[in-house]
């Protein structure tokens, strides 16, 4: 019996309750999120990347792509559900992602790797930007 190939598909629209779930698996989504803007999400995307499962159809994982389309792009919210986690779909996903942005001719490619992920990026070209500090902007002060 042939074992069953997730597919990767850079997409435009997918069902919100798929990318919410999504989200949830990777413990992005809060509960004053609203479903309904998914779709702009993905289209405000300039790559939105979904494995899926050919049997069932349904998402198993996503990556996405911000960038002006010109000179950089970022990477992320890449997350793969648990029990698909062993059969590299997320290195699958995120390659996809980078010839995307080469296809377009954009060269720099970053993204902020999850605590205990950086392993998984160094093995797919990524390296350290030395010195560089990732920030997040909040409304304290």
């Amino acid at each position: 019996m042939e074992k069953n190939q997730p597919e990767i598909r850079l997409v435009n629209s997918w069902p919100e309750d798929e990318i919410v779930l999504l989200y949830k698996a990777g413990g992005w989504w809060k509960d004053s999120y609203d479903k309904a803007e998914v779709p702009q999400l993905i289209t405000g995307s300039f790559a939105f990347a979904v494995a899926v499962d050919q049997k069932t159809g349904k998402s198993i994982g996503m990556g996405r792509v911000l960038s002006d389309g010109v000179s950089a792009a970022y990477i992320q919210d890449v997350v793969v559900l648990a029990q698909y986690r062993s059969e590299n779909m997320g290195k699958k996903i995120v390659q996809i992602l980078i010839d995307f942005c080469i296809s377009k001719g954009i060269q720099w490619i970053g993204l902020i790797a999850e605590p205990g992920s950086s392993q998984f990026y160094t093995t797919l070209g990524f390296k350290s930007m030395e010195d560089y500090v990732p920030m997040l902007y909040t409304m304290e002060k």
